[in-house]
């Protein structure tokens, strides 16, 4: 297709694995040998996380004041596709290409046990620096550690965070600021988002189950996921993007899940598609009473019985990587040689909720039936901030 907006290349990093070959294997595989139970989060028990590789990239000297594992993680994406960036880089120049990265955390756990010291004794540590756990930093080391002298921006918009960075990408490269955009996000565990959830009781003692009847709450996890997003023709197009905004409630969804309907119908009427056209839908998916009782509703409504699954029982929910992350598993469903042909599976306890619409959860081995060429993501944020984006295969 000439014309439109194209991820052309991706870098992934989560609980499944580090790069692209480990985390298809594991996603397809339905793998949810990176959630672990695991004590020192909570002050009063255990808790399961997804924590994503123990090894991860160093950031130089040099750029000290940026090192976190919020950015190391997010490194470690990009490395993946270093070699994509600096071709991008020299083909438009370091003034053309943006960064637009989402995260929810930023380096805020690389810096509690400074603020913990401060609390104690009346001061930090001297290697105590505020701007590792600056949301900006994120945005800010990318454009350090490749020279570039373009828009660099960090959207923080919760679970939304980095789906949305499509969306401000798109918009910029329209209105002229940029020729490509390296987008996506990073968050990282930190004791300060795990004991947030858990004061709002929703967080579960096991493996999540989304959309079960037994299900309990969210598990927290991380990772990183990148893209650069331009008009250079590939096989993965981004074919619309929805976002809207509920202003129902701090933390609740509104229940009638009137924005998320609205999400979804931006999205395909952007992309040209009908409801008929969408092969497949990775759900938010949370696993908390009230998220997956509106998202069935509004998925029923909108799109029927797509066949759809939440991957967060085998990642976790990354939070403001959550939207960068399920695109990255849709453009590896959408290539043959990471997915040959299989749809994520839907891991739970088989228990349907008799009380919530019917969803279509997809078995393991399930395949993506022949011709759908089109696939959607659907994210939503505290707030009420809501994102769906459809994807294209070429």
């Amino acid at each position: 297709m000439t014309g439109g907006y194209f991820l052309n290349s991706l870098g992934i990093v989560n609980p499944l694995g580090i790069g692209k070959p480990e985390v298809s294997k594991g996603l397809f595989a339905g793998q949810t040998t990176g959630m672990t139970l695991q004590s020192g989060w909570l002050p009063d028990r255990s808790v399961f996380v997804g924590q994503a590789g123990s090894i991860l990239p160093s950031i130089s000297p040099e750029l000290e004041i940026y090192d976190s594992r919020n950015n190391r993680l997010l490194l470690s994406a990009l490395l993946e596709i270093d070699t994509d960036i600096r071709t991008a880089i020299s083909k438009y120049g370091p003034n053309r290409v943006a960064v637009v990265l989402g995260t929810s955390t930023s380096g805020i756990g690389d810096n509690e046990d400074g603020i913990s010291q401060k609390v104690a004794t009346g001061s930090f540590p001297k290697a105590f620096h505020y701007d590792r756990q600056d949301n900006a930093s994120l945005a800010y080391f990318t454009r350090d550690y490749y020279n570039l002298t373009g828009p660099a921006m960090t959207i923080s918009t919760a679970c939304t965070s980095s789906a949305k960075t499509l969306a401000s990408a798109q918009r910029m490269i329209q209105a002229g600021f940029c020729d490509a955009a390296i987008v996506g996000g990073a968050d990282s565990l930190c004791k300060l988002t795990l004991n947030g959830f858990a004061s709002l009781e929703l967080l579960s003692g096991e493996l999540c189950l989304p959309f079960s009847r037994n299900r309990k709450g969210i598990n927290i996890g991380e990772g990183a996921a990148v893209f650069i997003i331009s008009r250079d023709e590939s096989d993965v197009r981004i074919g619309g993007v929805g976002e809207t905004s509920d202003a129902y409630h701090m933390s609740s969804p509104d229940p009638e899940g009137t924005g998320a309907l609205c999400a979804m119908k931006i999205a395909l009427q952007k992309s040209g598609m009908t409801a008929s056209d969408i092969g497949y839908l990775n759900l938010h998916g949370t696993a908390t009473q009230l998220n997956d009782r509106m998202e069935a509703g509004a998925v029923n409504k909108m799109l029927g019985q797509v066949p759809a699954s939440s991957t967060k029982a085998m990642t976790g929910h990354t939070l403001g990587a959550a939207g960068s992350t399920e695109l990255g598993f849709l453009w590896l469903t959408m290539q043959r040689d990471f997915s040959n042909d299989l749809l994520p599976p839907h891991i739970w306890d088989g228990e349907v909720d008799t009380e919530i619409e019917k969803v279509n959860l997809i078995s393991l081995g399930e395949k993506i039936e022949h011709g759908s060429r089109a696939m959607m993501t659907n994210s939503f944020a505290f707030g009420g901030n809501n994102i769906s984006v459809v994807l294209v295969k070429e």
